[in-house]
């Protein structure tokens, strides 16, 4: 069996995405049956639910929704949820809004690219350089409201400097994108790979990753993993991931 797909090794990656978003969480519920987070930031992907082993979605609904009442939020089913989740959310209202491939990659078979011209990458260190990296991303990904909050979200993460890696890359000394290395479960998680729109299609995004990797291979990881946005993933097929497994996304309709 590939490595990649070993059931073991999926559960991994599945478990590394899990507790990298549960740290957005100010009010998380490890529950016996369900993981839940609550950033309070208005914005869907800072607060969800993000494994579902319950006999019934009925069972815990009502208290799931009083917990994230007045904030946008989505359930990620994935394989770490029971298999009649999807169907059981959709019954009670709940409508498939996308889905995100959960994608790995070998570490010592890293394909970059050469190196945009002019570009720089530097890890995150002082505070006004996190704040700036948060509103890079932001900007990136089109988030408007809330850019305060996030960047104080991000300075309160619990996780030591070498568990949580922020890269910021810059071109002529301007910040225009991002990307994060999360270890965590032996995986080498990749989030928050950003570039500003007007620099797009230059490689920079390819290259922060491989960054990302990179740091990973050399804290003794072996296997990235990445959930894929629609822009992202034919960049990630091209460096080398390979889709293991995916996230069906649900709102309230």
């Amino acid at each position: 069996m590939d490595e990649l797909t070993h059931p073991q090794m999926v559960s991994r990656q599945l478990a590394n995405a899990r507790e990298y978003w549960l740290g957005y969480g100010a009010q998380e519920q490890r529950r016996k049956d369900y993981f839940l987070y609550r950033s309070g930031v208005a914005d869907a992907q800072l607060n969800g639910v993000v494994s579902f082993n319950g006999k019934r979605v009925a069972d815990e609904l009502t208290e799931i929704e009083r917990t994230f009442s007045g904030l946008p939020w989505l359930w990620w089913v994935g394989p770490d949820s029971n298999d009649s989740t999807a169907a059981d959310l959709a019954e009670h209202g709940y409508k498939e809004v996308g889905a995100m491939p959960v994608m790995a990659i070998r570490l010592d078979s890293v394909r970059g690219a050469p190196a945009p011209t002019g570009l720089e990458i530097k890890q995150v260190g002082s505070a006004a350089e996190l704040t700036d990296w948060v509103h890079c991303y932001t900007s990136a990904f089109g988030i408007q409201a809330g850019r305060e909050d996030i960047a104080h979200l991000e300075s309160t993460r619990s996780e030591t400097s070498d568990t949580l890696v922020r890269f910021s890359g810059y071109v002529d000394g301007q910040l225009v994108g991002t990307a994060a290395l999360y270890n965590h479960d032996e995986v080498a998680g990749i989030y928050v790979v950003s570039t500003l729109k007007e620099f797009r299609g230059r490689g920079i995004g390819t290259e922060l990753t491989a960054a990302a990797l990179n740091a990973g291979r050399e804290q003794g990881l072996h296997i990235g993993s990445l959930q894929a946005s629609s822009m992202g993933l034919p960049v990630y097929e091209r460096m080398g991931f390979e889709e293991v497994a995916r996230y069906r996304l649900f709102m309230k309709s």
